[in-house]
């Protein structure tokens, strides 16, 4: 299907645009797969606490905010066209900077990077999908975002495969990033793309401002933007470390819930129109509230697989619905109204959600060590490891000599305080594990199981803290949805054309 207009303009092609958006849309899903796949690989080569951790994972998330604010509103301006290239760049120089990093810095970079790019590819290709097809809206934006979760599948059974091959280098899970980047940077070469809705009705950038800004339901579903992307995306970044620290398969309990959500959302049209869009949003508060809080208590394998579906199709219909939504009642709105929905969620999870998710875990991670075992595990690390160290490399030398030193330093802070020091802890148990000289293995051996239990803990119970969130959205959907009823249904509104008047 092409078309074309009067004036005789190149024609647009809208299953390629389409499928050109689906493979961003991968592109942007896999940033968030690999790099939750990837922290566990950060935090022991480069020493990292849970928070520092979480500023990464949460640049990748925020920096998504800072696109979408600033080119969302300008799609029309700009062009789809040219937004669409710039993320291209992104995507493949925010992979780079991450793959070549040797520090926190160049890893917090990198993210930022990404995200710019992930935010560009939201910012422009709703009100793409939009405008190519005004006819099948709700399908096709339904359609679009399956291949979030589906490229979080993709990037986690990549990851899992690879690992399992023996290919555990964390720079080999970023590159996959780049595959889906350069397909869509194929698929749109030469391509025409159309102008926005809002701009082919003729709706100025004020009738915008004031289409979004000037109702009081925006507002109200901007808020809710910043709950449901909390409970949906904060927790999937830390279930893969959180659940492997435990012994459990977390990509695979990660591929799983991504893998069931792309299923749910391409067969949404029946469901939304069972339940109409606040009813399933509704439904969707209640079981995603459940299920992350059941996730809390997954220390087997049955029970994370349970809870797991039961908040997979919790979170699944949450983000696509709030952008139907926010379409069908706050038409007016436009590119920006769709922009600023999805900076939105993005900021909560990248400002708030994902580092407040690693300052819970690090404090619960830290209460779980034994101060017996810990001391007992990093006593023999301070005294034996730069004995072991003496025939190694001076580089060798120096990162075993950092291990000891830092083990050193629990157990002196612990002899004048009586108390673990917090922080240093877990990074001198890593340490110790990340810069063991050979022959320490016997030495080491309890470390492992210490801070993995420690981990896990620490990271279930951030869950538990993100999970009353969903109350707050039972309250406001329930209220939207009883509205609604009492006004006879749900109801969408038209777009007004301004060039007709």
């Amino acid at each position: 299907m092409t078309t074309s207009s009067p004036d005789s303009r190149p024609s647009v092609h809208p299953r390629r645009l389409f499928n050109a958006s689906c493979f961003a849309l991968i592109a942007t899903s896999v940033c968030f797969g690999v790099i939750g796949a990837s922290m566990g690989g950060l935090k022991q080569e480069f020493l990292l606490s849970n928070e520092m951790v979480g500023w990464i994972g949460g640049a990748a998330l925020w920096g998504f905010t800072i696109s979408i604010f600033v080119l969302g509103p300008l799609v029309d301006s700009m062009g789809m066209r040219n937004q669409m290239w710039f993320a291209f760049a992104c995507h493949l120089a925010g992979a780079l900077i991450m793959i070549f990093a040797q520090n926190f810095t160049f890893l917090f970079l990198g993210a930022l990077v990404l995200s710019l790019g992930n935010g560009t590819v939201e910012a422009v290709c709703n009100p793409l999908v939009a405008t190519i097809y005004p006819d099948k809206k709700t399908e096709k934006l339904n359609q679009f975002h399956v291949w979030f979760p589906g490229g979080i599948v993709i990037g986690a059974l990549a990851s899992y495969f690879l690992d399992g091959i023996g290919l555990t280098d964390w720079r080999l899970k970023i590159g996959l990033i780049m595959v889906p980047t350069l397909v869509y940077g194929y698929l749109m070469s030469g391509q025409v793309f159309p102008e926005t809705e809002r701009k082919a009705s003729g709706i100025s950038f004020g009738g915008m401002l004031q289409g979004a800004f000037g109702r009081p339901l925006f507002w109200v579903l901007l808020f809710c933007m910043a709950l449901t992307a909390s409970i949906e995306l904060g927790p999937n970044r830390w279930i893969p470390a959180v659940l492997e620290a435990g012994g459990i398969p977390g990509i695979l309990v990660l591929a799983y819930i991504s893998g069931l959500m792309a299923v749910l959302r391409y067969f949404a049209g029946p469901v939304v129109e069972r339940f109409s869009p606040t009813g399933l949003l509704l439904i969707s508060a209640i079981l995603s509230g459940v299920g992350l809080y059941w996730f809390s208590f997954a220390e087997t394998l049955v029970v994370a697989f349970l809870s797991a579906t039961v908040f997979a199709v919790g979170v699944c219909y949450f983000w696509p619905t709030m952008l139907g939504v926010t379409s069908e009642r706050i038409p007016r709105s436009g590119a920006l109204g769709l922009s600023m929905m999805g900076g939105m969620g993005m900021l909560a999870v990248g400002l708030l959600t994902s580092p407040m998710i690693g300052k819970v875990a690090d404090g619960h991670l830290h209460q779980a060590l034994s101060a017996a075992e810990t001391l007992a595990a990093l006593g023999p690390v301070s005294v034996e490891y730069p004995k072991l160290a003496a025939d190694l490399p001076a580089v060798r030398q120096q990162e075993v000599a950092g291990a000891a030193k830092l083990a050193g330093q629990v157990l002196s802070d612990h002899a004048s305080t009586g108390n673990l020091p917090e922080g240093t802890t877990a990074a001198a148990l890593r340490a110790a594990l990340v810069n063991m000289p050979p022959g320490a293995e016997p030495l080491v051996a309890a470390i492992k199981p210490l801070i993995g239990h420690a981990d896990n803990l620490g990271g279930r119970m951030a869950f538990r803290y993100v999970a009353p969130f969903s109350l707050i959205l039972v309250a406001i959907f329930g209220f939207l949805f009883l509205r609604d009823l009492r006004t006879g249904g749900y109801r969408q509104e038209k777009i007004l054309d301004q060039k007709q008047k």
